[in-house]
């Protein structure tokens, strides 16, 4: 993984972390619901920026060097994978 990438994941990742041990003590003092809610949406959308920087830098380093390869079967499938991953949000 490209360094500037890991280094972004790694952090929104820290982020997040933070978000669910805040979200775990809402749950724990029984917050109001709306805002539970609220914060699990925030996680979920850190996750899906999480996951298309990591896309990002498969597409960038990987299938780069897969397609040097000749390993044009390895890359559609890879592909094909990871769109119907993004139509199950």
């Amino acid at each position: 993984m490209k360094k500037e990438i890991k280094n972004k994941v790694s952090r929104r990742l820290k982020i997040i972390s933070g978000q669910v041990r805040g979200l775990e003590k809402m749950v724990d003092e029984d917050a109001y619901c709306i805002d539970i809610v609220t914060q699990a949406s925030a996680i979920k959308h850190a996750m899906s920026s999480v996951e298309d920087l990591v896309l990002e830098n498969h597409l960038s380093t990987c299938v780069i060097e897969q397609a040097k390869k000749g390993q044009y079967k390895k890359i559609t499938e890879e592909v094909i994978a990871a769109y119907k991953l993004s139509k199950k949000k």
